[in-house]
């Protein structure tokens, strides 16, 4: 206990000395012309099919929310997403995640540390697109099977803390996000917490942490079962995102950006022609709120397994009508700041995409940071211990 606390005190102190050096800030992503049309998947592969449609009908930098495990930090892959991404224009929302089969897992491993430092130090070597470096910090954490077993709110506050620290250590331009709740949980010992009960006991566990980070990652799923109108508005409906911030607000200076990550129908409860309906009118008269940055429906493609009730592609590929309803539905060109990239230049245009030389970061050891040497090797010193 007595390292992780010193880990933790040393990062937040070394956060602070860092900021002076940072020429940048975040960018505050309702300041530009932003789409907020956006989709889940699960396979860096499946962004080229995510871009056609985030970017369909006059849209441009559409977002994808994917999910990468601690087990799968690949460079050569994930920089080719990161590139993919650019040019398709669409902007990554990257959640990170331990271990665990995406179509069945009884258990996710709870998250250390040591995790985080991982995942920061190589989501921090890689090129993205965007200037905002999206980062949501695990996943509906108010389930007992998404942290090892029991929920445990304290524990979150304490490691959500942590890797704003630790990211913000490496770059500034890490926007960090917090974990979307299951929006229907009750409480239920050793097995779920209703999530305003969850965030109350977070900012109880430690106080002000809805000031350190950047955004609040909503899933604002139809319930009950997955199947509610949009003009059902109720705090686990396509609406929660609402009752969430609200709640949050009371804990925070901070006018916290909403990115609803994940949401969708059961097509086994109400038909593919009900289900286009209801996203258009919650995108529409719901997700129409100037707070919320991106909705990433979940999910673009399941192929098998218990997503199949949510995929917006179908088992043979075609188009669902709720996919089709997504794509006719009219979008905004956006206009992000774009990532500095290593020829120098600020804000490339559509035209002018270097190749770049990644042969220096092939070469880079996993635990690399890109920090002052003196904080390296107080890094490399604590992880030692």
């Amino acid at each position: 206990m007595k390292i992780k606390f010193l880990m933790s005190v040393i990062l937040a102190m070394l956060t602070v000395l860092v900021l002076p050096m940072s020429q940048y800030a975040l960018e505050d992503p309702r300041s530009t012309i932003n789409n907020i049309y956006g989709v889940h998947i699960l396979f860096p592969e499946e962004i080229q099919e995510a871009a056609r449609l985030v970017n369909s009908n006059g849209g441009d930098w559409g977002y994808v929310t994917i999910p990468i495990q601690s087990g799968d930090r690949n460079l050569l892959k994930w920089q080719k997403f990161m590139d993919d991404a650019r040019s398709l224009h669409v902007i990554p929302i990257i959640r990170v995640a331990t271990e665990g089969d995406y179509f069945n897992t009884k258990n996710w491993r709870k998250p250390t540390e040591e995790d985080v430092v991982d995942f920061a130090n190589f989501l921090n070597s890689l090129d993205w697109p965007v200037k905002n470096l999206y980062i949501i910090v695990f996943n509906e954490v108010n389930r007992g099977d998404e942290w090892g077993g029991s929920p445990n709110p304290d524990e979150y506050a304490q490691i959500l803390s942590f890797a704003v620290s630790a990211f913000k250590t490496l770059n500034q331009d890490f926007f960090i996000i917090s974990a979307g709740m299951d929006n229907a949980s009750v409480n239920i010992d050793q097995i779920s917490i209703n999530q305003f009960d969850f965030l109350k006991q977070m900012n109880s566990s430690v106080p002000g942490i809805f000031d350190r980070i950047d955004g609040i990652a909503s899933h604002s799923y139809p319930n009950p079962a997955f199947s509610q109108p949009p003009s059902n508005q109720s705090s686990k409906s396509v609406a929660s995102f609402r009752y969430e911030k609200n709640l949050i607000q009371q804990f925070s200076s901070k006018n916290l950006p909403v990115f609803i990550t994940e949401t969708g129908w059961s097509n086994s409860l109400i038909s593919g022609e009900k289900i286009a309906s209801y996203l258009k009118d919650s995108f529409n008269f719901v997700w129409n709120d100037q707070d919320i940055i991106a909705v990433t429906p979940f999910l673009l493609r399941a192929n098998l397994g218990p997503f199949t009730v949510f995929s917006l592609l179908n088992i043979d590929g075609s188009e669902s009508l709720p996919y089709k309803a997504i794509l006719e539905l009219p979008k905004k060109k956006g206009a992000p700041v774009l990532a500095q990239k290593v020829l120098g230049q600020q804000n490339l245009k559509d035209d002018f995409l270097p190749v770049k030389n990644f042969s220096k970061k092939k070469q880079l050891p996993l635990n690399q940071v890109f920090v002052p040497v003196s904080v390296k090797t107080l890094l490399r010193w604590l992880m030692k211990i």
